[in-house]
């Protein structure tokens, strides 16, 4: 990583940048590269710069071409509407991110620039050229470019211009706003992103490339403008009074602070960073700071004889108050810092307080900028820890983070960790050596609670990338103690140097350059501790560093009295190894220690007093020492006459006696306790002692006590048992604070009367330090237990008596006394954090059923109202905080859930009168203090935080109910950051977060709002709130809800367990992706996408919201990219031409694989007699010109049929009805049922199948597997749906009345086998109520189809019945014959548009003349087809693909909404009303329903003007041959009636399309004139929509066959062009765009339905192409039809906006702004009048404008005319609602002819798609 130079050709030896920062939120500047090139070749230099527009670029003063492009900007998707293609999203965000890896900023070198090589005598600041040991200077490359080994080149600077606008990473501008008007302004780089130094400069952002720097900044002199009565007074008037001055503060030592010299109100800061720096590590600050300068200590200064560094502290105004106290112990930290590991690496340090840091903190070079929320005032007390603790790190980083970086990524383990620890070694100066060794103890239980086989190795050198965030905490946590650890191991090596002799080494060599580039790896960390301690530290590396895990120790102790000796038995696990044991890849990972080596220190208290120490040698997971025993005494001080002795002890130490006072140390702790000698003080405290059997026990033992790991040496969980009266030994006379942990933590386990006495007098003790008090008192609950009779709760009660009133009585019940406390006063810091511990202690007392004791409640609530800080010198604002959470900790019951699901009468009781009462006082309580922190704000509003998660609590536990209006109001801006934060935890925590209304607001914030902690706050609680939830059973279907059952273990439920965790996972996310209101929430779904896809979309945010879709959405997987290979065509066989039959021009046969056979005396076969329409094209039955919905496809069984002579003999088998020879009839149909009926039966019992009650009768009843044995005897006749599909297929039903019949059958089966009531019973009721809804929705579109059937029909009936594209039944009714018998033939009319080239235009000139068919060259496959048998399927074949094609053809025309349709376009088109849009039915499911709509108004105006039998006349548009078979009998009446087919006209006249089925039959080649028909209006071409539908296809991975012109040689289709007359592609459809070649809709759509017409009619079906054809043609379909959707244009709906909103403003529309509300204004009639459907308000109408559901001015203006019309039908015209109504109905007609006059052409011109589109919806802060 630290050799990237050399591939990118350059390094960096110097950087120059000047500001100018306009505190408005923009910059602009420019900056100068100084490049040392270390390649000849090197052309293009390759920077990093995102969000900056550059001006101007010049190298060397030459001006340079350049390219910059940030592909992060770029990032979109294929259909940014669909939220299902967020994984398209996610990847190309990767791809964007690893493409900006390489730099966004391009700059070409000009020729002009030369690049010049240096000789090895160059100057060496020239050419890069530094010694390991000198010091680095400006415009020096420093010590990462020793040692070149190749050519020098000259440094050559480039000149960057550029600007800055609004940023969204990297610079924070904080403005006032108007929620919080009283913010200081100022800016300041953030660390917003990993990539946001980029974001503000151009440079490489990369770590390791470091160099010097220079900085300039022009700011405003002030940030407030000077009064101008003031500047003609003052002479010095640029100085507004009582202003600050704009202060920057940037990385390096400020060099001067001067003013302007060409405007006077603005001042220029110069800094000069002469270290060698990389670009992430630099920062500034601007903006009117206080300045505190942290003074130095003069002892030190004369004690080292140089001078300190400068060290100053910035803040804002109204925190300088806080700014002496937060910061002053930085001197101190500086001091310690220098003295033990070397000098400090910089000239100067700053640090500065701003508002809104994402950060805690953010370090940079020589300054640190801290959120302000780290400042704290005199009296505060918990603070000061956590901002000392804070602001050392800050400045140990500059040590160890800055100016020493990691060498690898995954060396960042390393200098994170030693940072961190020289910082707690001097918060162990700092604080004291108890606070470090008990913070110790602490971590390393966390670390082995953590570190067991989640988490992966601290150093793993495998992985190149850098430390994922979810693990950086724990290696954060971890590293440091491993160091621990490490300086243990070493202090007891051979030379007995730990760390303290290691790290100066490291810093020297960083600072007299021989680390080199200072970058420090592990290895060689590791090196120099071998080197100083010469220790093998190979194991400890393997262990600790490269593995993973903590060991888990047991150890047990005997004493051996013949051998003198303890023997210690140890027995270690490895949580982690077992956890990945079966898992050969997890080991890999993770790399689990299967057990751990080393020496251990074991600590023996013999008998006289004298602590011995051991060492065990731990090489195995088992093993016994023997450690020898020194001692032959018994324990001391085990006599029965210690009273005495206490008594003497404590009466000479009264006297003064100095050697009694240091002999009662060293036995007891306790002696010095007064109240404890006493025996009437004893009595009141309840004080237990040792029985005298525990006396003899205690006498009996040989050592007092015994240490495991004394020396802290293991980070490792350590089980030790001893007798309880050691541990009391060891609490009461070790001096170490761990082993004092240890010993309360092992005695809280054991609750003895006498362990809740030793813990009282621990905490009474004052010799204890303060946190091993806290810790006993805590430990104290573990003894307030009943069978102690609540010992415990009786010291803490009498421990916490000592900060109250004392009682009037002394013999007072502490458990019926009131604790009102006196005034606070913490000046005892120990005593007050004693004081908040017992009050924990006390408020986590419980009965057996859970509950808190009444007098507890009582203390608690008294503690609250009787709390008194008026006389305390430090704030009690986090006591009260610790009041509010013990009660609402007191207030939750901790039944355990298996106890609530078993006994769930016992445990889980109803609230009682009295836990009401109490909740309601202490409600009551809680927000009183809400309101006073309301009226007098605590720091950082700490009170209101603990007040929402009181709340939060009790909602959770469902004590209260959840309101919203406790957490909502707190959510939005102007309240502080961290009560945002908890009031949207709160608000997560209910299941109403995710309803539309607060869905939407949620979504604006984490769009738009203008914190950037609140908005990734939010995103991250949007998807932990789910799994909470689930896991709550908050959610239906949760994984709750299947383990509701008791399941008796049997040894196998924790491997079952382990099976069944992945598929609880599984089973949360499809709970949440099917919830309603979540994985189904339209809004997240609208909204989702749009803030994802924003430009200001914060990175975080952007990750967690894509997250939340993982979770909630189901995403689209991408097809990988397909390679495709053309095969060489295959053979093709020459065929002699066909012979011509002028009256009956050939069908051209389906091509099924097979060749046709070579029959020269038959051209077509005979049956079909071909009608030609007026365009006169070749006719051919083959697929063809029309695009075709996916859906399984009909193909032949059979090889095609032989060209035989023009009459064939009929088939014996086949009917012959005067003369006629009848088609072959399909099964199903063999019953006499219609196609209608058919259709209809086979879609209701597909609905029927899946319906949720159809599971009883989906198969017969088995009387032995349904427990039905006499089923058969009551049931004569069954019936069951398998049963009546298969009639139906057999053609067993005469009509659909018959499969009525079968179904009602079916039904009254179950009815009567089933008694009322039964399961069967009810589900049979249910079913059929949904049939009768599903069949009556039938019977009435057929009813509906029929007559329009019989309206329409005149001349010959023709069935124009459509098919289902999956099915293949040809409908064959009977007619009576109207021409002589040689005639009497199934006539095939086939329909053709004019896309069939040159025969078109000859037949349009000659339609009498015959045609002559021309027959392509039949292509030979690899195998023969079987010999031909003509059964008749081919004339049925032929005859369901041209039925599919009209079918197809009728669907495309419904779509495009430009032909007058016979049904209603809604309907046909699949679409509902603009703004429902509904997918496409690509099945046909309901395809009946869209059969025989009823027309609509408009439709059957414009039908009345065709007469039937005639056609309309249109121009070139694809048409398919569409089969019509003329049937030789009557119609029924419930058939369709024919539709009229379309002829083509000559090519000049408009495109128009018609009805197809329309003409009159005639048996002969003639065709009958007819009347023009009145064409549906064209849609002028929207060229944006058109490429938008084009660059949606372009991305299918189907596309590319259809990109390009077919080329017949290389493609492999030399007789495309002799096929195909018109060739199109998208490719070329593009260009025609381009040139303006279109000019509406309908044109361009003709185009792409050639291009797919032309693939199937080339193709045969099923073929690839085809199968492409399909795919794509159902994608342009959906698109277009999205391209043609109807709705207002933005400038109408704009001004209709605002006529409502100037309406809703005049005050006469009072009347008619909300929904009207019968009860509220006494008219409960209302509805009963006024249908409820039909009201109409103004909201009600601005709500249906702002969702686009009206498609016209006019429906907007109707909806208006209907709330005026009901106003005065309910109130009459001459009322007063009357009259008002008149006049709004005058003020908006008004305005709306305003609009319509002014908005008409405008109207028009929008229809192109030229003018301004309409804006994405986003989500508005409310």
């Amino acid at each position: 990583m630290q050799r990237e130079h050399a591939r990118r050709g350059f390094s960096i030896s110097h950087q120059k940048v000047v500001l100018e920062i306009d505190f408005s939120g923009s910059l602009w500047g420019y900056t100068e590269i100084t490049v040392v090139p270390n390649n000849a070749n090197l052309r293009t230099i390759h920077l990093h710069a995102r969000q900056c527009t550059i001006h101007l670029v010049t190298v060397a003063s030459h001006q340079a071409d350049f390219v910059h492009c940030d592909p992060l900007a770029g990032v979109n998707i294929s259909t940014p509407q669909d939220c299902h293609t967020y994984p398209e999203l996610k990847r190309k965000i990767y791809s964007a991110l690893a493409e900006g890896d390489e730099g966004e900023l391009s700059i070409a070198i000009p020729k002009e620039v030369s690049l010049r090589q240096l000789g090895q005598s160059g100057h060496p600041t020239a050419s890069g050229i530094l010694s390991e040991t000198a010091t680095p200077e400006p415009q020096t490359p420093g010590p990462s470019f020793q040692t070149p080994t190749g050519p020098e080149f000259m440094p050559i600077v480039v000149h960057i211009e550029y600007s800055l606008r609004n940023p969204v990473d990297g610079i924070q501008f904080v403005l006032p706003t108007d929620a919080y008007p009283y913010r200081v302004p100022h800016a300041f780089t953030t660390p917003s992103s990993p990539d946001a130094a980029r974001c503000w400069v151009p440079c490489i952002d990369n770590p390791w490339e470091k160099c010097t720097w220079e900085f300039e900044f022009v700011v405003p002199r002030y940030l407030e403008e000077p009064d101008p009565l003031q500047r003609s007074d003052d002479p010095d008037f640029g100085e507004p009074h009582g202003s600050i001055p704009t202060v920057v503060v940037c990385t390096g030592d400020l060099v001067e602070q001067v003013s302007h010299p060409n405007n006077s109100n603005k001042t220029i800061f110069l800094f000069s960073q002469t270290v060698l720096t990389s670009v992430q590590h630099v920062a500034f600050a601007a903006g009117p700071f206080h300045v505190y300068q942290i003074p130095s200590e003069p002892t030190m200064e004369e004690a080292a004889g140089a001078a300190q560094p400068v060290m100053h502290a910035f803040c804002l105004p109204g925190h300088e108050s806080m700014l002496h106290t937060s910061t002053s112990f930085l001197r101190l930290a500086m001091n310690f810092y220098s003295t033990d590991f070397g000098s400090y690496p910089f000239g100067s340090y700053k640090i500065v307080a701003v508002d809104d840091l994402p950060t805690q903190r953010f370090d940079a070079a020589t300054l640190s900028l801290v959120t302000v929320d780290l400042l704290h005032g005199d009296d505060a007390i918990e603070q000061i820890v956590e901002t000392r603790q804070a602001l050392s790190h800050s400045l140990a980083s500059q040590w160890m983070g800055i100016n020493i970086l990691p060498k690898t990524w995954s060396d960042t383990w390393l200098v994170n960790g030693l940072s961190l620890y020289i910082t707690s070694l001097f918060i162990r100066k700092l604080l004291g050596n108890n606070e470090y060794r008990y913070r110790l103890k602490r971590d390393m239980q966390r670390v082995v609670e953590w570190d067991n086989g989640s988490m992966p190795p601290i150093c793993q050198p495998q992985h190149l990338d850098p430390p994922d965030s979810a693990t950086l905490p724990f290696v954060n946590l971890k590293a440091p103690l491993v160091l621990h650890i490490l300086d243990r191991r070493l202090g007891k090596s051979g030379t007995s140097l730990g760390l303290s002799r290691v790290l100066p080494k490291i810093f020297l060599s960083a600072i007299s350059g021989e680390l080199q580039n200072n970058a420090l790896s592990t290895h060689s960390f590791l090196r120099t501790c071998r080197k100083v301690s010469g220790a093998d530290l190979r194991t400890f590396a393997e262990q600790w560093i490269y593995g993973s895990g903590c060991p888990a120790f047991g150890f047990t102790a005997t004493f051996n009295r013949k051998k003198m000796a303890v023997e210690i038995t140890m027995r270690q696990d490895a949580p982690a190894y077992r956890a990945h044991e079966h898992s050969g890849v997890s080991k890999m990972l993770f790399k689990p220690v299967p057990f751990f080596e080393g020496q251990m220190t074991v600590r023996i208290h013999e008998a006289d007093g004298t602590p011995y120490e051991h060492v065990l040698d731990i090489r195995s997971t088992f093993k016994r020492y023997e450690v020898p025993f020194n001692t032959k005494y018994k324990r001391i001080r085990r006599n029965t006459k210690r009273y005495l002795a206490r008594q003497q002890a404590a009466q000479a130490a009264a006297e003064g006696d100095a050697e009694a006072v240091e002999a009662m140390g060293l036995i007891d702790m306790g002696f010095g306790l007064e109240i404890w000698e006493n025996e009437k003080e004893r009595e009141n405290w309840k004080v237990a002692d040792w029985t005298e059997e525990d006396e003899q026990v205690m006498s009996g033992a040989t050592y007092e006590w015994i240490r495991m790991d004394a020396d802290f040496e293991w980070i490792a969980a350590i089980a030790f048992e001893q007798p309880d009266f050691m541990w009391v030994s060891q609490l009461q006379r070790d001096r170490d604070v761990v082993a004092q942990l240890e010993a309360v933590h092992a005695l809280a386990k054991q609750p003895t009367a006498i362990v809740s006495s030793t813990f009282t007098k621990t905490v009474l003790v004052t010799n204890y330090y303060y946190r091993i008090r806290c810790e006993a008192a805590l430990a104290l609950v573990q003894c307030a237990i009943r069978a102690l009779d609540f010992l415990g709760l009786f010291h803490l009660f009498k421990l916490f008596l000592r900060y109250c009133y004392d009682p009037e009585d002394p013999a007072q019940d502490l458990f019926a006394h009131t604790y009102v406390p006196k005034p606070n006063d913490f000046s005892d810091l120990s005593e007050y954090f004693v004081r908040k511990s017992l009050v924990h202690g006390i408020s986590r007392v419980r009965f057996e059923n859970g509950k808190t004791p009444t007098v507890v409640r009582q203390f608690l609530v008294d503690q609250l109202r009787y709390n008194d800080n008026t006389a305390n010198p430090y704030s009690d604002t986090f006591y009260i905080c610790t009041l509010i959470s013990c009660v609402a900790c007191a207030l939750v019951p901790t039944a355990s859930p298996e106890r609530g699901e078993l006994l769930r009468e016992e445990v889980r009781s109803e609230q009682t009168a009295e836990d009401v009462n109490w909740l309601k006082q202490a409600v009551e309580e809680v927000n009183r203090y809400k309101s006073m922190d309301r009226l007098i704000p605590s720091p950082h509003n700490v009170v209101t935080i603990a007040v929402l998660e009181f709340y939060l609590l009790l909602t959770t536990a469902n004590l209260v109910p959840h309101d919203l209006r406790v957490f909502f109001p707190l959510t939005r801006e102007g309240n502080y950051t961290q009560v945002r934060i908890a009031a949207f935890d709160g608000l997560f925590m209910s299941k109403q977060w995710y309803t539309p209304a607060i869905m939407r607001y949620i979504l604006a914030v984490m769009a738009n709002d203008p914190c950037r902690v609140v908005r990734r706050h939010v995103t991250r609680c949007v998807c932990q709130s789910l799994a909470l939830l689930v896991t709550m059973g908050e959610m239906k279907n949760g994984p709750k809800d299947s383990e509701s059952l008791l399941i008796e273990e049997d040894g196998s439920v924790p491997e079952k367990a382990k099976e069944n965790k992945k598929s609880d996972v599984d089973l949360m996310i499809k709970v949440l992706r099917k919830d309603r209101e979540i994985g189904k929430n339209e809004v997240l779904r609208e909204f989702l996408m749009p803030i994802v896809l924003a430009p200001n979309v914060d990175h975080e945010v952007r990750w967690g919201i894509i997250k939340l879709a993982d979770l909630v959405l189901r995403g689209v997987e991408e097809a990988p990219p397909k390679v495709t290979i053309h095969l060489p065509p295959t053979p093709v066989v020459e065929q002699p031409p066909p012979i011509k039959l002028p009256p009956k021009p050939a069908v051209r046969p389906v091509k099924t694989g097979g060749p046709p056979t070579r029959n020269p005396l038959a051209a077509a076969p005979a049956p079909p007699k071909l009608k030609i329409a007026p365009g006169g094209s070749q006719v051919r039955a083959s697929p063809s010109a029309t695009p075709i919905a996916p859906a399984p496809r009909v193909t032949s069984a059979v090889p095609p049929p032989p060209t035989t002579k023009a009459k064939p003999k009929p088939k014996p088998r086949q009917p012959i009805a005067n003369g006629v020879k009848t088609p072959q009839v399909p099964k199903a149909q063999s019953g006499g049922m219609s196609l209608n009926d058919l259709r209809a039966c086979r879609n209701a019992l597909k609905k029927l199948r899946l319906h949720k009650n159809a599971v009883l009768f989906l198969q017969p009843v088995d009387p032995v597997r349904d427990h039905a044995p006499n089923y058969y005897e009551v049931i004569k006749n069954p019936m069951d749906l398998s049963t009546m599909g298969a009639q139906l297929e057999e053609g067993m039903y005469k009509d659909r009345f018959a499969f009525e019949a079968d179904f009602r059958l079916m039904v009254a089966n179950a009815k009567q086998y089933s008694p009322h009531g039964t399961y069967a019973h009810t589900e049979a009721i249910n079913f059929e109520i949904f049939f009768e809804k599903l069949w009556n929705r039938i019977n009435k579109t057929l009813e509906v189809a029929g007559k329009t059937s019989e309206s329409r029909s005149t001349g010959p009936q023709i069935d124009t019945t459509k098919q289902p594209p999956s099915k293949s039944t040809v409908e064959v009714p009977t007619a009576t014959p109207t021409a002589p018998a040689p005639q009497q033939r199934r006539v095939v009319k086939l329909k053709v548009g004019g896309t069939q080239a040159k025969a078109a235009g000859k037949a349009q000139e000659k339609p009498k003349a015959p045609v002559t068919t021309k027959t392509r060259k039949p292509v030979v496959p690899d195998e023969a087809p079987p010999p031909y048998v003509d059964d008749g399927s081919h004339d049925l074949l032929q005859e369901v693909i041209a039925i599919e094609r009209e079918r197809d053809e009728e669907k495309r025309h419904r779509k495009t909404k430009e032909v007058v349709q016979d049904i209603s376009p809604s309907r046909a088109s699949g679409s509902a009303p603009p703004g429902k849009r509904r997918k496409h039915n690509v099945d046909g499911d309901d395809d009946i329903l869209a059969l025989a709509t009823p027309l609509s108004r408009k439709d059957k105006v414009n039908a009345s003007h065709v007469p039937p039998g005639t056609s309309t006349p249109v121009s070139e548009p694809p048409v398919t041959p569409t089969l019509k078979i003329i049937p030789p009998a009557t119609k029924s009446k419930k058939e369709k009636a024919p539709e009229p087919a379309e002829n083509p006209a000559p090519a000049t006249e408009a495109p128009r399309t018609s009805n197809k089925g329309k003409e009159k039959e005639t048996y002969n080649n003639q065709v009958v004139p007819s009347k023009p028909r009145q064409a549906a209006a064209a849609t002028p071409l929207n060229e944006k929509k058109c490429r938008d539908v084009l660059r949606v296809i372009s991305r299918l991975p189907e596309y590319p066959i259809f990109g390009q012109p077919v080329d017949p040689v290389r493609d492999g289709c030399p007789t495309y062009f002799d096929e195909i007359a018109h060739p199109m592609d998208f490719g070329t459809m593009g260009q025609k765009l381009t040139e303006g070649k279109y000019v509406t809709m309908e044109e361009f759509v003709k185009d792409a339905e050639l291009v797919f017409s032309n693939c199937r009619q080339f193709n045969p079906p099923t073929t690839y192409p085809v199968n492409c054809a399909d795919a794509v043609d159902k994608v342009f379909k959906r698109e277009w039809a999205k391209a043609l959707e109807k709705k207002l244009s933005w400038v109408e709906k704009r001004s209709l906006q605002g006529l409502m909103t100037s309406l809703v403003k005049d005050e006469i529309s009072f009347v008619f702004r909300e929904p009207v509300d019968p009860i509220l204004l006494g008219i409960p009639t209302y509805f009963q009048i006024i249908p409820k459907k039909d009201a109409r308000d103004l909201r009600t109408i601005r709500q249906k404008l702002d969702s686009d559901k009206y498609d016209s001015i006019e429906a907007f203006e109707a909806d208006m005319d209907l709330m005026i019309r009901n106003a005065i039908t309910f109130n009459g015209t001459e009322s007063e609602v009357g009259r008002i109504a008149v006049i709004v109905r005058d003020k908006y007609k008004d305005m709306l002819s305003n609009i319509k006059c002014g908005g008409g052409t405008k109207r028009r011109k929008e229809g192109d798609g030229k003018g301004t589109p309409q804006p994405t919806k986003k989500a508005k802060l409310s």
